[in-house]
């Protein structure tokens, strides 16, 4: 068994006395007066943009990899992994690729799937690690996208205790969380996300028109009766992977300082930090993950995805029927794959839980191309220029830590706030997430966006992939948003060619 060794390097130190309690679950060394005092002058925005600063090229600090032009350019695990860790990665890898499949079955350590399900592997939703496109035809699955759902809480108690302007919402007492699109034999799948688009011409500054797709969602076939008047729905392409334990190791502190709630300064940017129940801590933490926040860390992340998804038990979400509600009696009471003295009693038990965290994190992000191209550094001005540093904050310094050296102190270069902000009506859902309204979602990093199509096979953006190019991305901004986006309107092509060429060197 690895479990005992499995443990000793993955699962986080305990909180040290006077550490933040959003930063818990990390080993955190604290920084010297000297050290912050250097990751200030660091982090100092820059001034010249006729040459790449300093360490530009390593987004991903000493964890950086190589870049490569193939579909496994997301798959490396990090530069600075020291070799005894790399059996630890490789046997995530496996366990996020392993296919699951329903219970009874001969194969006991892979059954447990569903009933009710989305996927029957994490790799699925996130092929070669990266990110999930809509479908493209009304035949075609729609295995990296799904539908989360909500209703209006019936009470205002609903709110979460302790947590300052959350909103209180429940999910559907007969669909759950989240529509369910497939289904065990002898299940009834719980509909099928059916999505149609309306285009929608721009035309910019200098005469170029770009015609843009709205999306409308709807379900069909819903299985377990009809659909209330008041569901709230929201579309989610999966996320690409790489550079999760980075993003993680930022320290909370460095986050928080970037919300303006009240724009004082007046830039017309109020990010404002998501705030989350942990299903680990049993305490309010900061959101980082999700594409609005509403996960705290790279564990609660995968144990939600095992649930909600694959509807498979984890020591954090131990019902072995996942999203089944009390309304799907056939759900709950079907067999599974838990076997008593055996994994924890669990479809995925602490061990691999750890192990598919571990390997989450460890997903290397590729070093920087064509840094010197003047085309990518004349893109740079103008993406500071605009003000898109706002939201999409350049660099940060991760925490130093005990037990991680593949994140411990290392500056790299993300390109996101973690912060959740108003994105207007146009990339609206309607649907509340904890302290995100309708409208607002969380800064996504930029790093690795120009490898989309190599890893991924398509170039579409945005939480529901509506955008089919970086520029359509850029048009559907709004909100705090609105001026950077009219900005980028009313650009020459020539500045126009030349931001899109620096986020397709990221």
């Amino acid at each position: 068994m690895l479990r005992p060794l499995v443990l000793a390097a993955l699962v986080a130190a305990a909180p040290a006395p006077g550490q933040t309690l959003d930063d818990r679950h990390l080993p955190v060394i604290p920084r010297t007066a000297a050290e912050t005092a250097r990751i200030a002058k660091v982090l100092t925005p820059p001034e010249d943009f006729t040459g790449p600063e300093p360490f530009e090229a390593n987004p991903a600090g000493a964890a950086t990899v190589r870049a490569r032009a193939t579909a496994d350019a997301f798959s490396l695990s990090s530069a600075n992994m020291p070799f005894g860790r790399e059996m630890a990665f490789k046997l995530g890898n496996a366990l996020f690729r392993k296919t699951w499949v329903a219970a009874p079955s001969s194969t006991l350590a892979s059954d447990g799937l569903g009933p009710l399900y989305n996927a029957r592997a994490c790799q699925d939703c996130h092929l070669k690690d990266g990110r999930g496109h809509p479908p493209e035809g009304p035949q075609d699955a729609r295995v990296s996208m799904f539908l989360r759902l909500s209703r209006p809480a019936e009470t205002p108690e609903a709110a979460a205790a302790g947590i300052a302007e959350w909103i209180a919402t429940r999910p559907d007492p007969v669909y759950g969380g989240q529509l369910q699109d497939l289904a065990a034999p002898g299940h009834a799948a719980e509909g099928r996300m059916e999505v149609d688009y309306t285009d929608e011409p721009v035309t910019l500054a200098d005469g170029t028109v770009v015609t843009l797709r709205r999306p409308t969602y709807a379900i069909s076939n819903p299985g377990y009766g009809p659909l209330p008047a008041d569901l709230m729905i929201s579309p989610r392409v999966a996320p690409q992977m790489i550079g999760l334990g980075l993003l993680e190791a930022i320290p909370a502190a460095d986050i928080l300082a970037h919300e303006d709630p009240d724009d004082a300064d007046g830039d017309g940017i109020s990010g404002r930090a998501q705030i989350v129940p942990s299903a680990r801590y049993g305490v309010p933490m900061l959101g980082r993950f999700g594409l609005k926040a509403g996960k705290p860390t790279v564990e609660e992340q995968s144990a939600g995805a095992f649930s909600g998804d694959m509807s498979l038990s984890t020591p954090l979400h131990p019902d072995p029927w996942g999203e089944c509600t009390a309304a799907q009696p056939a759900c709950r009471s079907a067999p599974h794959g838990q076997e008593p003295g055996i994994r924890d009693g669990l479809e995925v038990d602490a061990e691999s839980l750890d192990l598919v965290a571990f390997y989450s994190r460890n997903l290397g992000v590729p070093e920087r191309r064509n840094i010197d191209d003047p085309q990518v550094l004349q893109g740079k001005g103008v993406f500071h220029a605009l003000n898109c540093t706002g939201c999409h904050v350049p660099k940060h310094v991760t925490h130093r830590l005990k037990g991680q050296p593949e994140q411990s102190f290392q500056l790299i270069w993300p390109y996101t706030d973690l912060l959740l902000h108003d994105m207007g009506p146009g990339l609206a859902d309607g649907r509340p997430e904890g302290r995100a309204t309708g409208s607002e979602w969380r800064t996504p990093p930029l790093w690795g966006i120009g490898l989309t199509a190599t890893v991924s096979g398509h170039t579409q953006f945005l939480h529901d992939g509506r955008a089919r190019s970086l520029s359509e991305a850029i048009l559907w901004h709004g909100g705090e948003a609105q001026a950077a986006r009219d900005g980028f309107a009313a650009l020459t092509k020539a500045d126009r060619d030349a931001l899109i060429a620096f986020l397709e060197s990221l």
